[in-house]
């Protein structure tokens, strides 16, 4: 009887540790997950910030490659010499208010 309860012992004490291994295991995995999931949801909202940025600048591109269209015209060109050069056509005659 005493040889059987040599072996229960010695039989218990490897289902201990191996029960006990499997729980830490499971704790650690249980942590690393989590862990996981919180990163997961970091990196959703940094995406979607980026992508709004994203679109944000192609619409600044587009109303740039407009505005660099406009630049290239002949209209642009004649308001730029008025207003900063004040420039005019030799036909041209200008009437300016008197300051009040």
């Amino acid at each position: 009887m005493s040889r059987k309860r040599r072996k229960r012992k010695k039989n218990s004490k490897g289902l201990s540790i191996v029960i006990f291994t499997v729980i830490v295991v499971c704790l650690c995995v249980g942590v690393r997950t989590a862990s996981l999931k919180k990163q997961n949801q970091e990196l959703a909202l940094k995406q979607e910030s980026l992508e709004k940025q994203m679109k944000s600048e192609e619409k600044r591109t587009k109303e740039l490659e407009e505005l660099e269209k406009y630049m290239k015209t002949k209209k642009y060109i004649e308001e730029v010499a008025k207003e900063r050069l004040g420039l005019v056509y030799p036909d041209e005659i200008l009437i300016e208010p008197e300051n009040q």
